[in-house]
């Protein structure tokens, strides 16, 4: 029999995200995906070489390219309808964990166990948790920046939503990103050669 594990987790690029707003350049979960891994590495190796945490950044990674991995199955929710009331919140961590377990028994089952705690778990280490958080959060973050840098003002309180809630993590390696590595997202390939070219100089 075959498992289709692979041609589920495949078929994330069909499921679009930001359904309520007004996009300028769509982006769907199999693209959110992988920017959340790329960030998850990112924020892992600030902790670790900067401020001498006990973070793994590819274990980061690893969680972060399967952490919506339930979506093909329930499609990307908004927040604003996840979070309206305490009880939507509920029913829908419900749903999610019955979509996890029809994910893992597609798994094949001599790999059962390796995917068992990325699709069903959560890190052992919860500062690794708290850091998946970030990479998601910022991941939002850096598409309203990006929306807002094309002129389209309808992620402008998605944009101050992302900040607040990253402030409050009150993580150093969040603040050293947001000060180091998200400015560069509100400017275009043209000045960012620019500046690539002062550098050089």
């Amino acid at each position: 029999m075959a498992n289709h594990f692979l041609a589920y987790l495949y078929r994330l690029q069909y499921i679009e995200r930001w359904s309520l707003m007004r996009n300028t350049s769509s982006e769907n979960v199999a693209e959110h995906s992988y920017h959340v891994a790329l960030i998850a590495h990112t924020l892992g190796s600030i902790a670790r070489e900067i401020f001498h945490r006990d973070i793994n950044p590819d274990e980061a990674v690893t969680y972060a390219l399967f952490h919506d991995a339930t979506e093909v199955f329930t499609g990307d929710i908004p927040t604003p309808v996840k979070h309206h009331n305490p009880r939507i919140l509920s029913n829908f961590r419900e749903i999610e964990a019955l979509a996890a377990e029809r994910l893992l028994a597609t798994v094949p089952p001599e790999l059962e166990e390796t995917y068992r705690p990325l699709l069903v778990g959560k890190p052992a280490n919860p500062e690794m948790e708290k850091l998946l958080k970030a990479a998601d959060l910022l991941d939002a973050y850096l598409k309203c920046i990006s929306e807002m840098s094309a002129g389209n003002r309808e992620f402008a309180s998605a944009r101050r939503q992302s900040e607040e809630k990253l402030r409050k993590l009150d993580m150093p390696e969040v603040e050293w990103f947001l000060t180091h590595l998200a400015p560069s997202f509100e400017r275009t390939i043209d000045e960012l050669s620019e500046d690539e070219q002062q550098v050089d100089k």
